[in-house]
C-alpha cells in the first residue's frame, strides 16, 4: 500500500499491515485515553498470538480486554492486574502469559527505548520476586539490571493532533502515550480534532511529529469512565 501523507481515513486504513505475532503498545491508563478505534479494528481484523504492552490490558471487558476475550493476546506486559478479571483469569488458566512490571519501571523500559537507552539499573523491585533471573549491582543499595521496552506498533489517542502527527493530550489522558510513540517501530494515532499543520502552537505539542507515523480523525468515542465517583448531593 503506497501513502504519502500520514494522514489515513480511518482505523481500517492505518493498521493494514498489522499481522499475527506483532509487539504492540497501546496507551492508556485503565480505560482512561485508550485507543478505542484502533482496538475495535484489530478486534475485527482478528489477530493473533499478539504481544501486548500496556498498563493493565483493558478493564471489566473494555479496552484492550476485547482482544483478550477473542483470544488474540498470548502475551502481556504490564503494570496492574486488579480490575481486570479477564486477564486475571486468563493469566491462571494458562492461556496468557503475564509478565508483571512495577509501574516506574515500566515507564522507564518503554523510555529508554525510545531515547536509545541499552539499559539502566534500578532499585525498584530488589530483593523480591522481580529480581529473579536479573543482574544485581551494588550502587548506594541493590540495583536491578532492566532492557528497554519496544514495539512494532504503537496505538495511541490524542485529543488533538495537526496533519504533521503534532499531538496535544487532556489532562491525565496524556498518561503513557508520548512514551510509547517514542518507543515503536510504526506509531498509529487516533484523534478527537484532526487540524491543520500550525494549528496547534508549538508551546503546546506534546508529542512533535516526527514520532508519529500514521494519524486519523477518530470517532463514536464512548470515553468509558472506569470508576465513578459522584459528588456528595449536600454540597
Amino acid at each position: 500500500m503506497s501513502h504519502t501523507s500520514k494522514v489515513f481515513s480511518d482505523a481500517e486504513e492505518a493498521l493494514f499491515d498489522l499481522t499475527d505475532g506483532v509487539t504492540l503498545m497501546s496507551g492508556g491508563f485503565g480505560l482512561c485515553g485508550i485507543p478505542e478505534n484502533s482496538i475495535l479494528e484489530i478486534a475485527r481484523l482478528g489477530k493473533k498470538n499478539i504481544h501486548a504492552i500496556s498498563n493493565n490490558i483493558g478493564n471489566s471487558g473494555r479496552g484492550l480486554a476485547i482482544l483478550l476475550k477473542n483470544g488474540q493476546i498470548s502475551e502481556a506486559t504490564c503494570s496492574y492486574v486488579g480490575g481486570n478479571p479477564d486477564l486475571e483469569e486468563q493469566m491462571l488458566s494458562g492461556k496468557v502469559q503475564v509478565n508483571l512490571v512495577p509501574q516506574g519501571t515500566f515507564s522507564e523500559r518503554i523510555r529508554a527505548a525510545g531515547m536509545g537507552i541499552r539499559a539502566f539499573y534500578t532499585p525498584t523491585g530488589a530483593g523480591t520476586l522481580v529480581a529473579e533471573g536479573k543482574e544485581v549491582r551494588q550502587f548506594d543499595r541493590p540495583c536491578l539490571l532492566e532492557f528497554p521496552l519496544k514495539a512494532e506498533f504503537a496505538i495511541i489517542k490524542a485529543e488533538k493532533g495537526d496533519t504533521y502527527g503534532n499531538l496535544w493530550f487532556k489532562e491525565t489522558a496524556r498518561n503513557f502515550s508520548p512514551l510509547m510513540a517514542m518507543a515503536a517501530k510504526t506509531t498509529v494515532v487516533e484523534v478527537e480534532q484532526l487540524v491543520e499543520l500550525g494549528d496547534i502552537p508549538g508551546e503546546d505539542v506534546h508529542v512533535p511529529g516526527i514520532f508519529v507515523h500514521r494519524i486519523y480523525q477518530g470517532s463514536n468515542y464512548q470515553n468509558s469512565i472506569e470508576i465513578p465517583v459522584y459528588a456528595d448531593a449536600d454540597q
